[in-house]
């Protein structure tokens, strides 16, 4: 963008004349090929610049202010700022006396970072941070439009998959409802038992595409370049991506093969706050698109939606088949393809699924869900996660729980702060015993667990969170499961199936040189923490593998 007002701006704001100088020297020297570098010396100058922005529809991609200031304080600044442009990162400037104000600001403010005066050198201490917070905004960030173009009606089975293959892939798009919308008429004219069509700038519709042909459209690789790997990786979600990064940066020839986008249950996240190195949380979204981005940048294949449909021995090496009956064999794999949602079994649940009932999908589905209210059903992490984030643009949301407390499944911050947001509304003992309405979901019809006393209400938007079933039913006997089909490893194995003088590994199955790691795997923790720890760990014991120790 050559035009100076019409790049996306990053505005710091310092009462002191001397480090606001310093701060837009350093910034210029890096950012202003890309963004506008504004100052303000004051929380009530800046804030005029934000009105100023609004008005001529500009975007700030980052906010860096210092905490003590006259009369508005960084945090008091921050608040009021988030609130107008909520996809801001956020950086607050503190002296070392104010690092509990900078933590107080990590909740208070949905603080991104804090760094501490003085910054110097700034290509340490300042840069890494800010490259980091302005890569996250942009994967994000919605210029003025000129990409894919969606038409179909917004409560559409059809439509649904579509934006929610296109949302969890990172391509940005707009949506057109042909119900109110005049160009999504003229667009679809003659064409409404085609819906949804996805239109491209460069190209002709496409008319109701199947995920493979989007893929295909998008550039996506939908074929192995080899046809041996030294490691084969099934299943790209947490487990699946860092075994990915892992076996690529230590030589080993890795493809990853998922049925659907990279991430798994744990991409479709609105917000992860207990992970590990990010205080103000990360999306599952973003979680995927880093570890994606790392998978790549270390040499290994990436291969979506592809489905395997079969495993079996051929020693030395292990064959995967796929869905198209292409073979791919690999001296190792790794079975890491998670988990799914189950689905509701009520009536009416396959009649609404896509049309009302989602499974998941929180964030795919939220600009559907403005000034609605949205039902969550479940009572674990990633229900309330989705409550909190549908909270941002309901009017209400309703959790329905068969348990007795929140913190029966629920981490306690989560749990606090549903408690905190008022238009979170908790039924506890309350299940789901039904689903009705003419083409999309119009009534929900719920029972109290103790007395089975039921009432009806409407319901327009209801996403579901109800425990998990591994994604396993395609590997048959290849290797051996428990009675819920999750994959046993280690000491878990039964015993005289093995078929070596050693016993498996931790993570190793019933078949040599097949490991299994993440959720999928039987005794599992389910977190994304540890499908992380166990993909890791599984490359270890590959090496241990060819090693023959």
């Amino acid at each position: 963008m050559s035009d100076e007002t019409g790049r996306p701006v990053i505005l710091a704001v310092d009462d002191d004349p001397q480090v606001l100088r310093a701060v837009r020297r350093d910034l210029r020297t890096v950012y202003s090929g890309s963004y506008r570098v504004l100052g303000a010396s004051s929380g009530k100058e800046a804030l005029g610049i934000l009105d100023a922005l609004d008005r001529r529809g500009e975007d700030p991609a980052l906010f860096l202010v210092d905490q003590r200031m006259p009369e508005m304080t960084g945090v008091d600044f921050l608040l009021e700022a988030g609130a107008r442009f909520p996809d801001a990162r956020r950086v607050l400037l503190t002296a070392y006396a104010d690092t509990d104000a900078a933590i107080t600001a990590i909740n208070r403010v949905r603080l991104h970072h804090y760094l501490m005066k003085p910054w110097d050198p700034p290509e340490e201490r300042l840069f890494p941070v800010l490259d980091d917070l302005l890569s996250d905004w942009l994967a994000s960030y919605r210029p003025a439009y000129q990409g894919i173009t969606v038409v179909g009606f917004l409560v559409s089975p059809a439509t649904h998959a579509v934006r929610d293959f296109l949302t969890r892939n990172e391509q940005p798009f707009r949506f057109l409802d042909v119900e109110v919308d005049p160009e999504a008429r003229r667009l679809a004219e003659g064409r409404t038992d085609a819906l949804p069509l996805v239109i491209f700038p460069d190209g002709e519709p496409l008319a109701a595409p199947t995920s493979a042909r989007l893929a295909e459209r998008l550039g996506l690789s939908a074929s192995a370049s080899r046809p041996h790997y030294e490691t084969v990786i099934i299943g790209a979600g947490p487990a699946g991506l860092a075994a990915g990064v892992y076996a690529a940066s230590e030589g080993l020839s890795a493809l990853l093969v998922d049925f659907d986008v990279p991430g798994g249950q744990a991409g479709t996240s609105s917000l992860i706050e207990n992970y590990l190195g990010f205080p103000a949380g990360l999306s599952g979204r973003d979680l995927a698109r880093r570890a994606v981005s790392q998978v790549r940048r270390f040499g290994a294949e990436l291969l979506y939606p592809v489905e395997v449909t079969g495993l079996r021995r051929a020693d030395p090496a292990r064959i995967i088949t796929l869905a198209d009956g292409t073979e791919i064999s690999a001296e190792m794999v790794l079975l890491s393809m998670g988990v799914s949602y189950n689905r509701l079994d009520v009536p009416g649940a396959d009649r609404f699924a896509g049309a009302g009932l989602y499974y998941g999908a929180a964030t795919t589905e939220s600009q559907s869900c403005i000034s609605q209210h949205v039902h969550v059903i479940g009572g674990a992490n990633s229900a309330g996660q989705a409550a909190l984030h549908f909270a941002k643009y309901a009017s209400r949301v309703t959790m329905l729980i068969r348990a007795a407390s929140l913190e029966a499944g629920m981490s306690q911050y989560l749990v606090d702060e549903i408690r905190r947001t008022p238009s979170i509304e908790v039924r506890l003992g309350t299940k789901v015993v039904g689903l009705s309405g003419g083409e999309r979901l119009e009534r929900i019809t719920l029972a109290d667990v103790v007395t089975g006393e039921t009432i009806e209400e409407d319901a327009g938007f209801v996403f579901t969170f109800i425990g998990a079933r591994p994604r396993t039913a395609w590997l048959g006997g290849a290797v051996a499961r428990d009675d819920h089909g999750f994959v046993l490893t280690g000491a878990d194995v039964p015993a005289g199936v093995f078929g070596l003088d050693r016993e498996p590994y931790l993570l190793e199955t019933s078949v040599p040189g097949v490991f299994a790691a993440g959720d999928v795997r039987a005794r599992s923790v389910k977190r994304v923490a540890s499908g992380v720890g166990e993909g890791a760990m599984a490359v270890a014991l590959m090496h241990r593998y060819r090693a023959g120790t």
